[in-house]
């Protein structure tokens, strides 16, 4: 599953994001291929103390493949940044010359590429260029991870699976199309139950860190001092039984409104917390969401096994990279539904 919801997430983030049709799903993609080999060489350097060191790191063959990846992401984003900026210019000038209101909402490319400062001056190639690596880096790669655990723990619950697949029957029902309107999402409320959980039990980032701008007390007379850097783990959070009852337990209804109240305000942190947190949460829900709901108005999902491995246990070992993945990767069954058995009352 990683291969392909990655593609699509990438697709849909440019699409949303930057208005730049990849079409990556129909057609290889370099750019993914190089954030997987960042991402795998960022983990093996980790683990090798001397290549902490640049002088040492560039010339080893692990720091040769970093550079290239990293060229061929740079000039991917470098190209989607000039081509919305040929674009911009080429839209003022069609409004001055006709006098014509912007008919086209601001995507987040239009917002790094037209923000200036008090003074009035604007990012520079650089600042734009790493805003756009972040953000494409982070939102697609991380939503990914996301969207397979969901999948995964859904195959896992097939009767939490069929009541997600009833509320999306349910708030369909009538329409002719399949597309999610965006007031449809406040009314996939078990869903995003699932959703949550999925989140909880496997969150995609498994850890962030914090610097410390004053000295901290805490309990035991201790304190941590100015300047320290703080590793948060929003994994073991999520995993803590002393904040979590069976932590290790699939249960969407955690996050009943009826339950939430009785949670620890930073018990739940997929999206880091405070000022600092995500900046593209909102997105990621929503994608999650859509994505969800619509694959299990077509698929009824059940694990599968992988190919390459000899053991049919089913068991999936968590792969802790730069976002948590699987081990062998996370292989499942994806079984048509056929548009009669989607007529049937719920009880058929």
């Amino acid at each position: 599953m990683f291969d392909h919801v990655t593609l699509m997430t990438l697709d849909s983030l440019l699409k949303c994001a930057f208005s730049y049709q990849s079409n990556c799903q129909e057609s290889s993609s370099e750019y993914v291929s190089a954030i997987v080999e960042l991402s795998d060489l960022v983990i093996d350097r980790r683990f090798r103390i001397l290549h902490h060191w640049d002088c040492i790191y560039w010339k080893t063959q692990q720091g040769k493949r970093f550079k290239q990846a990293l060229g061929v992401v740079q000039r991917f984003t470098r190209d989607v940044v000039q081509k919305r900026r040929a674009l911009i210019a080429q839209q003022g000038e069609t409004e001055t010359q006709t006098n014509a209101a912007p008919q086209k909402k601001k995507d987040f490319v239009d917002i790094i590429l037209l923000s200036k400062d008090e003074d009035g001056q604007g990012l520079t190639d650089e600042e734009i260029q790493a805003e756009a690596n972040t953000f494409m880096f982070a939102g697609h790669d991380t939503t990914a991870s996301a969207i397979c655990w969901t999948l995964y723990n859904l195959a896992r619950h097939p009767h939490y699976q069929e009541k997600c697949r009833q509320e999306v029957m349910e708030l369909m029902e009538g329409r002719s199309g399949d597309e999610i309107e965006w007031e449809d999402l406040s009314n996939l409320s078990f869903t995003t139950m699932c959703i949550k959980e999925s989140l909880r039990l496997h969150p995609p980032v498994q850890a962030v860190t914090r610097k410390y701008t004053q000295d901290m007390t805490l309990p035991g007379d201790l304190t941590v001092p100015e300047g320290v850097i703080c590793l948060v783990s929003l994994y073991g959070t999520h995993h803590n039984p002393e904040v979590w009852s069976n932590p290790h337990e699939f249960d969407p209804l955690r996050f009943d409104p009826a339950n939430i109240k009785s949670h620890s305000s930073h018990g739940f942190i997929p999206f880091s917390s405070g000022p600092r947190n995500c900046i593209g949460q909102k997105f990621a829900m929503a994608e999650l969401r859509v994505v969800l709901a619509l694959t299990l108005l077509k698929f009824r999902l059940t694990l599968g096994v992988n190919p390459e491995c000899s053991s049919s246990s089913g068991t999936v070992r968590r792969l802790p990279q730069l976002v948590l993945r699987a081990e062998g990767g996370l292989w499942m069954q994806l079984e048509p539904l056929k548009e009669s058995c989607l007529r049937e009352p719920p009880n058929k």
